[in-house]
């Protein structure tokens, strides 16, 4: 799972290159090439010295116009001390790779978009000897899609638009247009965009609506993998009823998530003959760090 809309903002980019550069193109209205073919590069920038130095996502963009380095950072705030690693990461990818590199910033906070957006200049007051440009892309550019025919046209915008808005009060706005959109994707792909959009929500509200949204369209249990666990749990429970079915499809969802399962745990779902019930804990499953957490309020 993603823990963090600092890790979604930019991760995403990692799963999607294609949709990222395509929405570079449509929010900032600059002249990328088209790239053919993308590779995810060691973000690790850090040389002899003791010095951890290490970009957030860093790819590969080949094009007919020669090979590009996207430069993705996710920032959350102001930090000055960023003005000079930006500019030491242009300098040493482009000595170590000799290839272009491009430095975007991503926010969900339109000061910082302000700050990021700022040319950062090196050298003498009238002669720079380095000007580091950033792209950056924020709730002041990327545009609220709010409406399903625009969000079922682009997907990938649609959710990097409910990621980037996802800690304003527009954020709910465009949760219902993106579900419906994700209805028509692939199970694997709707499913990795409603994680990453699901880390970006600052509010407790539109994270609730958007777990609303989810369930009915079952995003994980149509996932490649969980839908194995569950052909795996309907075999099993077959004979024995429904909710036999539904309490081995708990433990699944938990072993193949890598959770332990306390025999205690094992013994309540087991032995819970309540559909409502075990429904909730099926739930709980897909996002829990502890077996435990299916009782969490220990009345639900």
């Amino acid at each position: 799972m993603v823990g963090s809309s600092h890790e979604g903002l930019h991760r995403i980019c990692q799963k999607d290159p294609a949709g990222f550069t395509r929405t570079l193109q449509r929010v900032l209205h600059i002249p990328i090439p088209e790239p053919r073919e993308f590779a995810v590069l060691n973000a690790d920038l850090t040389e002899i010295e003791p010095i951890e130095r290490r970009v957030d996502t860093l790819l590969r963009a080949e094009t007919d116009e020669g090979t590009y380095l996207l430069v993705v950072e996710s920032q959350g705030k102001l930090d000055e001390r960023k003005r000079s690693s930006w500019a030491y990461y242009l300098s040493y990818l482009y000595a170590k790779y000799r290839w272009e590199p491009v430095l975007i910033v991503l926010t969900q906070s339109r000061s910082t978009a302000r700050w990021a957006a700022k040319p950062i200049r090196l050298g003498l007051p009238g002669w720079h000897s380095l000007t580091v440009r950033p792209l950056v892309l924020s709730p002041e550019n990327v545009p609220l899609i709010a409406d399903r025919a625009e969000a079922e046209r682009d997907v990938f915008l649609a959710a990097f638009s409910a990621m980037t808005h996802g800690k304003g009060p527009g954020a709910a706005a465009i949760l219902k247009p993106l579900a419906a959109a994700l209805e028509n994707t692939d199970p694997e792909g709707a499913g990795m965009l409603a994680q990453f959009v699901e880390s970006c929500l600052g509010d407790a509200h539109a994270k609730k609506i958007w777990k609303e949204l989810m369930m009915p369209v079952n995003y994980f249990f149509r996932h490649e993998v969980a839908e194995k666990v569950r052909e795996e749990g309907r075999e099993e429970g077959r004979e024995e009823g429904i909710e036999k079915e539904r309490a081995s499809m708990i433990l699944h969802i938990l072993k193949w998530r890598g959770i332990t399962v306390p025999d205690s745990v094992r013994d309540r779902v087991e032995a819970c003959s309540d559909l409502g019930q075990l429904e909730i804990w099926a739930r709980r499953a897909v996002d829990a760090t502890d077996a435990e957490d299916l009782f969490a309020d220990r009345t639900g």
